[in-house]
């Protein structure tokens, strides 16, 4: 199977030719996955994922990014104390139950700051991350060379594959000292992802207070999403589902390069409809 989907919903209105921001209801007539920033910053109250999925087909699903206290953002030098990470991992999980409970949770998504690096302390987290999340789909987004150096990836994979970790594939700009290598390598054999964050290397770099207008500013040409149908297409032989999720919305390029490489592959969501799901 092969998903596509964008992070938010929002800021795609040429999935239906128009200019004004899409509803949830709106997009998930299109695309069957989107991948959900907002619990990064605060973890939802379950009365706002209920929302969510009122809004959407039971056969939707979502992604959402692990929150900032669980990836160990902003904690490189005084660390994070055990009960502010038991904290917010016992409030994910609250926050979780309506997904999993309606097979509606497709991963959820640590991407990891830039100083998480390989070490032995690291290691051990990725453990307890799944211990604390019990039955949860994890996937993993390094954005540290470390972990890709080639003495030592292998390992890295075969590790993810012992804890049942989906390592996402990451498609970015990739310089000496910025960014990860493209390894497009399956860890999980139930779900493949790949996050597409275009190739705009200045842009990837940039500082100031604009730095996020110019981060994913790229739009993937013909040539380079027939090399992504490739590489979905093995990816297929190894994983039950291959998910690509398109982050270069910078310009408002995601969409239209999603819908490309939809195409590109032939596949269909079937009926996407919404529905009113039952959830109580």
């Amino acid at each position: 199977m092969i998903t596509i989907g964008l992070t938010t919903w929002t800021e795609h209105p040429s999935l239906l030719g128009g200019t004004e921001k899409l509803t949830l209801t709106e997009y998930s007539g299109v695309l069957p996955v989107v991948e959900v920033d907002t619990p990064f910053y605060g973890i939802p109250k379950v009365t706002t994922v209920a929302k969510w999925q009122k809004a959407v087909p039971d056969k939707f699903q979502f992604i959402l990014k692990a929150n900032q206290v669980m990836t160990l953002h902003n904690t490189y030098d005084e660390g994070v104390s055990m009960d502010a990470l038991k904290t917010a991992y016992r409030e994910y999980r609250a926050m979780l139950k309506p997904l999993t409970q309606h097979q509606q949770l497709k991963a959820v998504l640590f991407q990891f700051p830039p100083f998480f690096e390989r070490s032995n302390r690291n290691f051990h987290y990725l453990q307890r991350m799944v211990e604390w999340l019990p039955g949860v789909p994890i996937a993993v987004e390094f954005r540290n060379q470390s972990w890709y150096e080639e003495s030592v990836k292998d390992a890295v994979f075969s590790f993810l594959k012992d804890l049942g970790i989906t390592h996402v594939i990451v498609d970015e700009p990739h310089a000496l000292n910025d960014g990860v290598s493209f390894e497009p390598v399956v860890t999980n054999s139930k779900l493949a992802l790949l996050r597409l964050h275009g190739r705009n290397q200045q842009g990837w770099s940039a500082k100031g207070a604009n730095w996020r207008s110019q981060r994913t500013l790229y739009r993937y040409s013909d040539q380079e999403l027939a090399e992504f149908k490739q590489t979905v297409e093995q990816l297929q032989q190894q994983a039950d589902e291959v998910c690509v999720i398109f982050n270069n919305n910078s310009g408002g390029d995601a969409a239209d390069n999603a819908m490309a490489l939809k195409e590109l592959l032939g596949v269909s969501f079937g009926d996407l409809g919404p529905h009113q799901l039952d959830l109580f």
